[in-house]
């Protein structure tokens, strides 16, 4: 088991151009990354709908685990999606990536969803040899069979090739806000503002509705679904989160539409600590299960929560990530940015936990131990960072407590944690970075 008391995160390698705002409009800046089931790939979709994947560098495989840096190397590069247009509702449908998840291994290729805010996509990616003729037989004719010399076919090249399988389009009204590959492999989930999908990946052109929350009256209409995830190990199991800072868990075996959850997991509001801005900062943006299940963590503008799925009325602990800012509420309401979504992720162990926060700086949290290390996303930070005690008492920096010094415009919202190892992913801006221990 990874235990932060003795983890020492150091800066690998960092792909892409030298900006640092993500707020500039550029198609480059990242907007999804994800490890795939053997962490040897990394896929980074942009808003451009581009997807860009890495491939480890095998020699680093065994370097690694000695402490020395992991490498990925440039795998493939495909457009995903183009920008479309909604004649019906006069709406244009821009090409960003959402959310990117890897389907299990069955052979050679690999396959990827992808999706924007309408369409989902099974995209193959495959290796194509181009061969030609190496070695021509003889212009002389045979006088016996044995002197017969064939024509030889030799792989002059290798080319990486991307093709879309399926096309999951016209079954979300609004927009797509994440997508979840079941443990039985053969389905997946979809969710938008109101409602959820179930899908088979071998059938494009039918879904069933297992949850719809969407009112008889639109006026009557006071919370949103923000993401939902199947349950790592239990096919039946799924939960999704809301604007209202509630995470329902739900049971397929029960009855075909699951709006009516098994639990719901809810910490209570402090009515002293109400605020115009209470409802937007309790919106969960992002909702993960631990790799065993047993936990459920959650990602709202001020917190992040570690929820036992067996306790439901309060997390069994609260990391305090933005309070900080709490002064400057009506400036970032202002400018946006308290809609920020910030995504979380967990080790392969359920023991550490990330997510990101502002100035390019992301956290890393043990579970179990109250260690936090602060890292940033930047190419000047090749200083070996190590977990410090996250203790109640103790007091941060001048430049952690004034947030008149905190750059909004460089933010880390999406990270992605290798399933095996202590290697990490972090999008910022359109760079894309890698650390490990």
């Amino acid at each position: 088991m990874f235990s932060s008391d003795h983890l020492e995160w150091k800066f690998s390698q960092v792909f892409g151009e030298g900006r640092n705002s993500v707020d500039d409009g550029t198609d480059d800046v990242v907007s999804a990354v994800e490890f795939d089931s053997t962490g040897d790939y990394i896929a980074a979709g942009d808003r451009g709908g581009r997807i860009i994947i890495f491939e480890r560098e095998q020699k680093t495989k065994e370097s690694s685990k000695k402490g020395k840096s992991a490498e990925y190397k440039f795998f493939t590069e495909f457009q995903s999606h183009e920008p479309e247009f909604d004649y019906l509702k006069s709406l244009e449908i821009e090409e960003k990536i959402n959310k990117i998840k890897w389907c299990k291994r069955q052979n050679q290729s690999h396959f990827l969803l992808s999706t924007n805010d309408k369409t989902i996509k099974l995209w193959k990616v495959y290796e194509k040899k181009i061969k030609a003729v190496s070695a021509f037989g003889d212009k002389k004719v045979p006088k016996k069979p044995s002197d017969l010399k064939l024509p030889s076919l030799d792989t002059r090249e290798t080319l990486i090739g991307a093709t879309p399988r399926r096309v999951f389009a016209n079954a979300h009204a609004y927009h797509i806000n994440s997508i979840s590959l079941n443990s039985d492999g053969e389905t997946y989930i979809s969710s938008d503002d109101l409602r959820i999908n179930l899908w088979n990946l071998g059938i494009s052109d039918q879904s069933f509705n297992i949850v719809d929350i969407k009112p008889a009256n639109m006026e009557e209409l006071t919370e949103v679904i923000t993401t939902a995830e199947f349950h790592p190990i239990h096919c039946n199991l799924f939960i999704y989160s809301s604007s209202k800072g509630t995470i329902k868990l739900s049971d397929m075996r029960s009855a075909a539409l699951c709006d009516s959850h098994a639990k719901e997991f809810q910490e209570p509001e402090d009515p002293s600590s109400k605020s115009f801005f209470s409802e937007i900062i309790s919106s969960i943006s992002d909702v993960k299960f631990s790799r065993d299940g047993r936990y459920i963590v959650s990602r709202d503008y001020m917190t992040l929560k570690v929820w036992d799925i067996n306790m439901e009325s309060k997390p069994i602990k609260t990391i305090h990530i933005h309070d900080h800012l709490r002064p400057k509420l009506c400036d970032l309401y202002e400018n946006d940015c308290i809609f920020d979504k910030f995504e979380c992720t967990v080790s392969g162990d359920s023991n550490l936990i990330m997510t990101g926060s502002y100035h390019n700086n992301f956290h890393i949290y043990d579970r179990e131990s109250k260690n936090e290390c602060q890292l940033e996303a930047s190419k000047m930070a090749s200083k070996t960072k190590k977990a410090v005690p996250m203790k109640p008492g103790r007091k941060k920096s001048k430049d952690e407590l004034n947030p008149d010094t905190i750059d909004f415009s460089k933010k880390v919202l999406h990270t992605s944690w290798h399933p095996y190892e202590n290697i990490i992913a972090v999008a910022a801006s359109n760079n894309l970075f890698v650390f490990n221990t």
